[in-house]
């Protein structure tokens, strides 16, 4: 059954699995098959649009982030070599292959019996974020049942962190009724509503770095994709430097340039595609509730790049590479060297973008702490990994002594309960369970004051960057 589970994912894929989700939800919440067909049909396009356009600005960027990289000769012993060896990982193991489906229901029973208002299992494929975690302490104890006590326990706590941030990601990123679920990016939430109380208190929400106030400051200048093309150029610039005599690395550097520009001006398109999808869902959960004289809000998980392109996401994000890369090579102690993962940072900072309001300021600081704090997390965890990636057949580079994915595993939460389950301690695992407990109680009872307060914040900050405008 497991297998035939795997098989589909990876036949069908989320641009397919989605929109057969978005469609018998609809059924069931009672809309004409019409809409729902048009619905998940939308879903499936923006999907598809989404991965067409990361895939083709990726390949672009990746060349000159590599040769920033090489040319730095620098060499750290834990080497990035990105987020596909952590999903294979994942889905090669016994361990992995058991939360699959037990994921899945574990999720389902929680959203039907109304302990979460997220219905998690309609991006399904980023389980694997938990499954990895689990195959890693798997290895390391030989404890299967410690494993999937980690995996669903790590799910239970991003999904708190879901509800948190869910109203907020939903009206920033502009997607009616949805929200970011993936486990290895939510769990920056409480670290990115803390920082952002503080900068704050420090007069930080003053600081007016969004598209929109860049743009009415710099005209033309401050427009997306303007900034985009002069963005992807610096960062073309600092990967060609030690060739700029060159026409090959200034036809390079146009090309990133451009190419980060068209994103800009892209994506909000496609969004807008996507969005159209859940309005129709939206509409008849208000139906719904009206009718039945309950008022549930819930929403539905997307993946994660449908903010991806966003204007301050990929800005902030693309200026977080050159900030993260520096910092690795200089900060003391760390031992990891992020690279392939470094075009993904966008995808790591969506909930700290929106809990900032698109404030670039802000959320350079917010980000730059989070990624720091996932440098020196990996360096704790890798040489598990590493073991676990030898053991399903993951070939290492040439040259490296450990591997690790800085997109997945700067996980803060996830890895400090990994660290605790790894010592086996039945008073500190207990402990991680009743701290949660409190965590969750908390969030129930105050969650529409939690909304609220986010809701001040981001209007202290900047106004909500709607894709679908």
């Amino acid at each position: 059954m497991l297998d035939i589970l795997s098989k589909i994912m990876n036949s069908f894929g989320a641009a397919i699995v989605v929109p057969f989700v978005i469609y018998i939800i609809a059924i069931i919440m009672k809309v004409t098959p019409k809409k729902a067909f048009k619905a998940g049909l939308n879903a499936g396009i923006g999907l598809t649009g989404f991965g067409m356009l990361i895939g083709a600005y990726t390949p672009v960027v990746t060349p000159v982030i590599n040769r920033m990289v090489e040319t730095s000769g620098i060499s750290l012993r834990i080497l990035d070599t990105g987020w596909q060896a952590t999903s294979v990982v994942a889905y090669s193991t016994n361990v992995g292959m058991i939360f699959l489906g037990l994921g899945l229901l574990f999720q389902t029973i929680l959203f039907v019996t109304r302990f979460t208002n997220i219905f998690m299992p309609s991006d399904m494929w980023n389980n694997f974020s938990f499954m990895l975690w689990g195959s890693m302490l798997y290895i390391a104890t030989g404890n299967i049942y410690l494993a999937i006590g980690l995996m669903l326990l790590s799910n239970l706590y991003s999904l708190i962190c879901s509800e948190i941030v869910a109203k907020r990601w939903s009206v920033y990123y502009g997607y009616p009724g949805c929200t970011m679920t993936a486990p290895h990016h939510v769990c920056s939430v409480p670290l990115a509503i803390g920082v952002d109380w503080i900068l704050n208190k420090l007069g930080a929400d003053k600081i007016k770095w969004n598209p929109q106030t860049l743009q009415d400051k710099l005209g033309f200048m401050g427009e997306p994709i303007t900034l985009g093309l002069v963005l992807g150029c610096l960062i073309g610039i600092s990967g060609n430097y030690t060739r700029l005599g060159s026409i090959e690395a200034w036809g390079e550097i146009c090309k990133v340039g451009i190419a980060t520009s068209a994103v800009m001006c892209i994506f909000p398109k496609i969004a807008g595609v996507f969005a159209s999808a859940f309005t129709t869902i939206t509409d008849a959960s208000r139906k719904t509730a009206k009718s039945s004289g309950k008022d549930r809000i819930w929403f539905l998980a997307i993946n994660d790049a449908a903010g991806y392109g966003e204007s301050a996401t990929l800005l902030t994000g693309m200026l977080l590479i050159p900030i993260i890369f520096i910092l690795a090579i200089i900060l003391p102690g760390n031992e990891t060297l992020p690279m392939v993962d470094l075009i993904a940072i966008p995808y790591m900072i969506e909930l700290i973008i929106a809990i900032s309001a698109g404030n670039i300021f802000k959320s350079l600081i917010s980000g730059t702490i989070w990624c720091v704090g996932g440098l020196y997390m990996i360096t704790a965890v890798a040489p598990v990994f590493t073991e676990v990636a030898k053991d399903v057949g993951v070939v290492l580079p040439v040259g490296a002594m450990l591997i690790c994915s800085f997109a997945v595993m700067t996980n803060h939460l996830m890895g400090g309960l990994f660290l605790i389950f790894l010592t086996q301690n039945p008073v500190y695992i207990a402990l991680s369970v009743v701290v949660y407990i409190v965590f969750y109680l908390f969030v129930r009872i105050k969650k529409e004051s939690i909304h609220a307060y986010l809701e001040r914040q981001a209007g202290t900050g900047s106004e909500p960057n709607q894709l679908t405008q």
